[in-house]
């Protein structure tokens, strides 16, 4: 138990909405001894696959296409803005019903909308076609994300939530591997099109494996119970009076900005005029290795008091985009995002844990949804920007300048004592 401010307290209450992880099967410390658990790792472990090779394809197809940053950055943020929009409804959608019952119809709506990109790209549309069908992509996300944060804890416990949020980390950074370099010579080979294609697929097929997840119903409610304003009201609350939950959503609302304009929109563009598609592939394939590096430890290894180790890593999260600005060669980019790649997991798989073990079950949705909507809602500003201050300034100037900032806003919530303290359980289960 974290020795934190009573009023502050993270301590995980018992949830009156769902029941106990032991009934939807798991042994709590052993996640893969669950069919349910087995389902929800392999719909993740394709569409992890799939969704690993669509940013260096939409990114590169697009710019094959109109040869523009500037729609770049529109067709991104076209899905990154309806994403937030609907987040927190995400969140009190995810936590008043079956969470396995929304991964499937988001799924299936997600392979839907991105058959249609495939469509535009394949075909040669005008890239105008790409908004509207990446807005109703985002929408899916946005209604995706909050079920993936809470439905860990309905499907083992103890610390088997750990061994869990690393096995899906391992897979995830797996696909993070040989999706991007997969990409990139889809893309230089035969078009970024079947690449996007695949990952259409890709979630047709998760929603048929989330179909064979079934979690408990949910307690039936009580008349005159909260309405879902009321809900999304508690989620606030309780969001708004943890800091140290806020300081870090804080944290990384400037880290994502600053990420998502650099690296997303200068990276492809410079490396196109440099190391090329599949150059750019490596690099990400890089990050992919090294993140699946700390996600097959942190299986086994259990830090008592990780936030502080957590954070302080990330601040070398931003070293790909001071390297990206003074001209770096694949190399030394390669092992920038190698790096990269290895605290940004650490500190996901921490952050899961610490959130699935310390938040109570039928908040994690809301409260992780706000956790996202706030550390996400300066991305658009930074995606958007980022081509005017790359012609006024430099991209040199740009890129350097983010990853100094970004560095600084990962230090920067270390400050609040109660973060520092909050500890994971070693031994039990």
């Amino acid at each position: 138990m974290p020795a934190t401010d009573a009023s502050e307290s993270p301590d995980r209450e018992p949830s009156g909405d769902a029941l106990p992880a032991s009934r939807t099967g798991p042994a709590p410390g052993q996640p893969l001894r669950s069919p349910a658990f087995r389902w929800f790792l392999a719909g993740q472990s394709i569409s992890m696959a799939g969704s690993a090779m669509a940013p260096v394809a939409l990114a590169f197809g697009v710019l094959e296409a109109t040869g523009s940053a500037g729609w770049l950055s529109a067709v991104t943020t076209a899905a990154l803005v309806p994403m937030l929009a609907t987040l927190l409804l995400g969140g009190g959608i995810a936590d008043r019903y079956r969470r396995d019952t929304v991964l499937r119809l988001t799924s299936l709506g997600a392979g839907l909308t991105q058959a249609g990109v495939a469509l535009v790209l394949l075909t040669h549309q005008h890239p105008a076609l790409l908004l509207p069908l990446s807005g109703l992509n985002g929408i899916f996300q946005g209604l995706t994300r909050p079920a993936l944060r809470g439905i860990v804890a309905n499907l083992t416990a103890g610390r088997g939530i750990q061994r869990a949020s690393s096995l899906l980390a391992s897979v995830r950074n797996a696909a993070q591997i040989l999706g991007p370099t997969a990409a990139g010579l889809l893309t230089a080979s035969v078009g970024g099109g079947w690449a996007i294609a695949a990952d259409a697929v890709s979630f047709l097929l998760a929603a048929a494996c989330f179909a064979r997840v079934s979690l408990p119903d949910l307690l039936p409610r009580t008349e005159g119970g909260p309405t879902m304003l009321g809900e999304l009201r508690e989620g606030w609350s309780y969001f708004s009076s943890q800091s140290w939950i806020w300081s870090v959503t804080l944290a990384f609302a400037v880290f994502n900005a600053l990420n998502r304009g650099v690296w997303q929109i200068l990276g492809p563009v410079i490396a196109n005029g440099t190391i090329g598609a599949e150059g750019w592939g490596l690099v990400l394939s890089a990050r992919g290795v090294g993140a699946l590096t700390a996600g097959v430890v942190m299986v086994k290894v259990t830090v008592r008091r990780p936030m502080g180790p957590a954070l302080a890593s990330m601040s070398l999260g931003a070293l790909p985009l001071i390297l990206l600005g003074v001209g770096a060669n694949t190399l030394w980019l390669a092992a920038a995002a190698f790096v990269a790649g290895v605290v940004a997991e650490f500190f996901t798989v921490v952050w899961e844990t610490v959130n699935n073990t310390h938040i109570p079950e039928r908040l994690l949705s809301r409260v992780g949804a706000h956790d996202e909507f706030w550390s996400f809602v300066p991305v658009p500003v930074g995606q958007l920007s980022t081509p005017f201050l790359a012609a006024a300034f430099g991209t040199a100037t740009v890129a350097v300048t983010g990853g100094g900032v970004a560095t600084v806003a990962m230090l920067l919530p270390l400050v609040v004592v109660s973060l520092r303290r909050i500890e994971i359980n070693r031994n039990g289960d």
